[in-house]
């Protein structure tokens, strides 16, 4: 026992070279991490001895932390600044080995720090402001080149964190109003612990939608759906849908297919029951683009409704791959000469942009006067509000009998052919 504590040191201090198999899963040489950090390393052998024990100790520090095994996995408490921890394995005929990694330990407080983990936080995006609950969308592939078996979050200096077993994470993160800092994290195979940090503001929750308003939900279950061209764009296409239980948040979402030519556009759409009274709605929908989403030129939400006086109201919004804006429907005619027209907002939006493999959230809230004029109030992705705050006359003679109907339209991005597709889910739409 006496060589057990004696070497170490020796081997420590001076620097010496290990012969023995250690690897070191986390932290990796160079990394600045918060105290306390995992460590996580094994040893299959020192010096052609089998590993009967492990052990690690910081800097000049005579305190070895000694383990029986093969392995060591220990969340290790220090002081700021650059230290050496010093990774040791002994060999069951006394031979002694280790391995020096360099870290540098920040602050609890620090707002990021670096890490080896490949995290992709899809939404929030780093300094958004978001309402409350807000999505988050996030994967990590590894940990410190370890694979990831789980993830998780909290915010700010919470000590609770919501941690699922999956390379991926989607939930609803509910937060007071103001500055928060979002830990996004991800836990290797071996023990590895990264983390990345997102800035947000939550704002308040300015979309109030009142105790009294009708809502259907679940419309993308329904069996009435209808695929069919649309003749307002160039080139052709032919559509197809179903019912899937993955990619799906419900275990009910529906596939929507394009297959296109000449930048062709797609519509699907259900009637969900009629009402000629409601003048104001809110539009709550998770979207979710496969890879590749490239073949997608615009993303077409929309809602009709036969007024009293027989005329339809189009409440028309668009993610706009060409001009990159979220875009809102016009009448620039009359009701009886209409002329149909998609306006700019200064509101970005990109389908193209949009992460794929991801579920994400969007919500619009818009209203109408008896007229037919429409106010396009403001949409939401993934929890980030883009103020619209436009009122356009949007009131159509089509003859319709009376109802509500709901659109999703997918339009072609490539001049010769492509296939798009999309998944919509927990399709909501209130009205009051």
């Amino acid at each position: 026992m006496k060589f057990l504590y004696y070497a170490p040191l020796i081997l420590a201090t001076f620097a010496a070279p290990a012969f023995a198999n250690v690897t070191v899963s986390s932290p990796y040489n160079g990394e600045v991490v918060r105290s306390p950090f995992a460590l996580s390393a094994n040893a299959a052998n020192c010096s052609s001895q089998t590993v009967a024990a492990m052990g690690y100790s910081l800097d000049s520090s005579t305190n070895t932390t000694i383990v029986k095994s093969t392995s060591v996995q220990a969340m290790v408490a220090s002081g700021t600044g650059a230290h050496i921890l010093h990774i040791k394995a002994w060999g069951s005929a006394g031979s002694a080995c280790v391995t020096d990694v360099a870290i540098t330990v920040v602050a609890a407080t620090t707002t990021t720090i670096p890490t080896s983990a490949n995290i992709t936080v899809s939404s929030p995006n780093n300094g958004a402001e978001v309402e409350s609950p807000f999505a988050l969308s996030a994967n990590a592939a590894n940990c410190s080149s370890q694979t990831t078996t789980a993830m998780g979050y909290s915010l700010d200096n919470s000590t609770a964190t919501t941690i699922v077993k999956s390379i991926s994470i989607q939930a609803m993160v509910a937060s007071g109003t103001g500055a928060h800092t979002l830990h996004v994290k991800a836990w290797g195979s071996a023990g590895s612990a990264c983390v990345t940090d997102v800035a947000i503001t939550v704002a308040a929750t300015t979309a109030v939608i009142p105790t009294n308003a009708i809502s259907v939900g679940g419309l993308q279950t329904m069996s009435n759906w209808v695929a069919q061209p649309d003749a307002g764009t160039n080139g052709s296409s032919t559509g197809s849908m179903s019912l899937v239980n993955s990619p799906s948040l419900s275990g009910n979402a529906r596939q929507f297919v394009s297959n296109y030519l000449d930048y062709g556009g797609q519509r699907f759409y259900a009637s969900f029951g009629d009402d000629t009274a409601a003048t104001h709605f809110f539009y709550d929908a998770w979207v979710y683009l496969p890879s590749p989403s490239t073949s997608i030129a615009n993303l077409e939400m929309d809602m009709n409704q036969v007024m009293s006086n027989g005329q339809t109201v189009i409440y028309g919004v668009q993610c706009d791959g060409w001009s990159g804006t979220w875009d809102y429907t016009a009448n620039q005619g009359t009701p009886q000469k209409y002329v149909d027209v998609w306006l700019h907002s200064k509101a970005a939006c990109n389908p193209r942009q949009w992460s794929t493999n991801t579920w994400h959230h969007v919500q619009v809230s818009y209203s109408r006067d008896n007229s037919g004029n429409v106010t396009y109030s403001a949409v939401w992705l993934d929890g980030a509000k883009s103020i619209l705050n436009a009122t356009v006359p949007s009131a159509f003679a089509l003859g319709w009998a009376p109802t509500l109907l709901t659109n999703f339209q997918l339009d072609g991005y490539l001049a010769t052919s492509g296939t798009a597709a999309a998944y919509l889910d927990d399709l909501t739409i209130y009205r009051w």
